[in-house]
């Protein structure tokens, strides 16, 4: 699905307000808090200002409750070992943000309190929740932890070269090679930004990000599919599209600052691109020809593909998710789960705006009611701009679709596993040189199995 933008009015930021009138009520804070109970949060927003809006969320939770919280900044690579450490000798936080991927290899290790987290879901209600995120986290039929926020990779392309190539809008990943090809034959511009550097993450987050959303699958029901006809299809179109760049291999970086230098039509990247392309972010300036008379010419003339085929939805992204830990304060770590989830929420949200799209869409009452408030808060450092005044009302409809399009693979299943390993890994991007260097691409998937047989070997 192809979703065009322009900048209008955005909504009132009272409107913000009111929600916060709207959920103060729900999330279980009519409870009597428990003598001398706590709370201790590991969170991998780590950065000084997101911090302390995340220390502020937990103080207005403390007065309301009288329950204290440690907000403890960890990032995610060091969350795993200091778990298991920390379950060996019986000491353990009561709350973790952490990713979907951690969800699945701590539930199968035991660390996470299921029972616990299916409980907060079911007290806030499990329709108001995206359902992908919850298929993300559910293992073996129960919920494992209390999906929070995400983000997802989004096409952003200059309408105005698009126009000037006379190429339409993409709508499947054949109809982007098709134009990223056009573009670079007519312009002399790169058509399509994105890492295609062999070995690196930002090539095994492309490769995901457009072989699934071709309909290619790496494993179903234990068996891998990075081989079938699908995928072998994915690739090549993944070659052409690398071939529309006019300047090489490009990594997550490089692929961004050709966009951001007018020297590309269209961008692969997540939403955190949202403030950047205003210029709001003074350490990723926008540095088109254009852009130094008019700071905003990349965001008025940018617009946004967030689902790329309406048929086979599937956004590569990423999702975050609260964990109780086995052995936690279940009583103290739930009552503070439906408060950010709640009260709390669109705070928690605006922490970084563009790269924490909720998971939660809404409340009984107002199924869309964090989405809407989502569009309303300022994005990029100084949160000067909301992106509803930068793209306009119908963004949070489109960036809604998206974020419900989120797909990873072999998510919510026995093979996330697997699929995790081979990502982290890096399996797939090892591969793709030899797609580059003339291999036929059918031959290329069939190497990609082999090196995933080798991790599901080891497994």
């Amino acid at each position: 699905m192809t979703h065009t933008f322009r900048p209008r009015t955005a909504a009132p930021l009272a409107a913000v307000a009111a929600l916060a009138l709207l959920v103060g009520c729900s999330g279980g804070q009519d409870q009597e808090p428990a003598a001398e109970q706590s709370v201790t949060f590991w969170t991998p927003q780590t950065t000084p200002e997101r911090l302390a809006a995340q220390e502020a969320v937990a103080a207005a939770f403390t007065e309301e409750t009288g329950i204290d919280v440690d907000v403890v900044p960890m990032a995610g690579a060091d969350q795993d070992q200091a778990l298991v450490t920390g379950a060996a000798s019986g000491n353990v936080p009561d709350v973790i943000l952490h990713t979907s991927t951690q969800a699945g290899a701590w539930t199968s290790q035991g660390l996470l309190d299921t029972g616990a987290a299916s409980a907060v879901v079911e007290t806030l209600g499990t329709e108001t929740f995206n359902e992908r995120a919850i298929d993300a986290v559910t293992l073996e039929g129960e919920i494992s932890a209390v999906p929070s926020d995400g983000w997802t990779h989004v096409i952003a392309y200059r309408a105005d070269l698009l126009d000037s190539a006379g190429v339409e809008v993409p709508t499947s990943l054949s109809e982007l090679a098709d134009a990223a090809t056009a573009i670079k034959d007519k312009l002399g511009i790169t058509g399509l930004a994105f890492g295609t550097q062999a070995g690196t993450a930002s090539a095994t987050e492309g490769i995901q990000s457009l072989f699934q959303s071709a309909g290619c699958e790496l494993v179903v029901d234990g068996e891998i599919a990075i081989d079938s006809a699908e995928c072998t299809d994915a690739a090549e179109e993944f070659l052409t599209l690398r071939n529309s760049s006019v300047a090489g291999d490009f990594d997550v970086t490089s692929a961004r600052a050709t966009y951001m230098n007018g020297d590309a039509a269209m961008l692969l990247f997540s939403t955190h691109i949202l403030d950047e392309l205003a210029g709001l972010d003074s350490a990723t300036p926008a540095t088109c020809p254009e852009c130094a008379a008019t700071p905003t010419f990349l965001a008025d003339n940018t617009e946004f593909i967030t689902v790329l085929d309406e048929d086979q939805p599937a956004q590569y992204g990423a999702m975050l998710a609260y964990g109780i830990p086995t052995g936690a304060n279940v009583e103290a770590a739930q009552r503070y789960i439906e408060y950010v989830m709640s009260t709390g929420y669109v705070d928690t949200l605006g922490v970084a705006t563009e790269g924490r799209i909720p998971l939660r869409n809404g409340t009984a009452e107002d199924p869309t009611a964090f989405v809407s408030a989502w569009g309303g808060l300022g994005i990029g450092p100084g949160q000067e701009m909301t992106s509803v005044d930068l793209y306009g009302e119908d963004f949070t409809t489109a960036i809604e679709q998206g974020i419900n399009a989120v797909s990873l693979w072999g998510m919510g299943t026995e093979d996330a596993t697997l699929a995790g390993l081979v990502s982290s890994q890096g399996v797939l991007a090892a591969q793709i040189d030899q797609l580059y260097t003339g291999t036929p691409a059918a031959d290329v998937t069939a190497a990609m199995r082999a090196a995933v047989e080798e991790v599901q070997a080891g497994l």
